[in-house]
């Protein structure tokens, strides 16, 4: 005697397109484990320096102490002595010629002593030789206070262009590591620009090599949620479901496959022989 039942079925293009569903899903999982990522992503994901940073870096390396030599000659230009390497190559000339022509000068200063001394009648006297002695005396200190006076000038000008000079070497050693520094940080700035541009592709072809190897399930994850909308929005059909009747033998095994099943079954009216 067959059995019969009702069943709530969807429809068949919907159990189709559950189907195809699954069959995309299955075959986007298995392309997904199975892809080879190193060829997808390549083994580069983070941009290497760029040229010009390693210049920078180069450039900062022998920048190094290359403000010595600048202060070395700053120091050159201090201490006792220093002011000599600035004196004037032609102050000793300046001098000669200038006490030469005081020289001149104080002789017709002494002959004019002696011309007043004949004069008033008392050249060769002791008055005259005193008035002698004491211009000769003014005269050489005028002469030698002269000299000091041209001395201390040209030290005064040598010290002056000492320190001068110290203080032009430091400000150039300054400006030096100043405009290396300059260089370097223009280098450097230029070079992050170059090197973020890189990143900035490295980046987007990895994003599009994983939309690329997402895609299959991407679009069987959508596919799948297009099923499940029409699903849930679609009534199902009835359907109804005619099998045969269960054999008592053939159930008895099924159910139990013991010795107990198998010999209620056989003391069932008909399953053996009738009469």
């Amino acid at each position: 005697m067959a059995v019969s039942e009702q069943r709530v079925l969807p429809a068949e293009f919907i159990e189709a397109g559950g189907k195809t569903f699954l069959d995309m899903l299955t075959s986007a999982v298995g392309k997904y484990g199975s892809a080879d990522l190193s060829k997808i992503f390549g083994s580069q994901f983070v941009a290497g320096q760029d040229p010009l940073q390693l210049q920078a870096q180069q450039l900062a390396t022998q920048g190094i102490g290359a403000y010595k030599p600048f202060l070395q000659a700053a120091q050159a230009s201090t201490g006792p002595g220093a002011y000599k390497q600035f004196m004037s190559p032609y102050q000793q000339d300046v001098i000669d010629t200038t006490l030469a022509e005081y020289d001149v000068q104080a002789q017709k200063g002494a002959q004019g002593t002696a011309a007043s001394a004949i004069a008033a009648g008392a050249f060769g006297g002791g008055r005259e030789g005193v008035q002698r002695a004491e211009y000769q005396a003014s005269s050489d200190r005028n002469r030698a206070g002269i000299q000091a006076n041209l001395l201390q000038q040209g030290f005064g000008q040598a010290n002056q262009l000492a320190q001068q000079n110290m203080l032009n070497q430091l400000n150039l050693g300054s400006a030096q590591q100043g405009f290396m520094g300059q260089d370097i940080g223009g280098l450097s700035t230029l070079g992050a620009q170059n090197q973020a541009f890189r990143q900035a592709q490295l980046s987007a072809q990895q994003q599009l090599a994983q939309q690329q190897l997402q895609q299959p399930l991407t679009a069987a994850q959508a596919f799948g949620s297009g099923v499940t909308g029409l699903i849930a929005g679609y009534p199902g059909q009835t359907t109804q479901i005619s099998q045969p009747s269960p054999n008592p033998m053939m159930t008895a095994i099924g159910a139990g496959g013991t010795l107990a099943g198998i010999y209620r079954a056989f003391n069932q009216p008909g399953v053996l022989n009738k009469g």
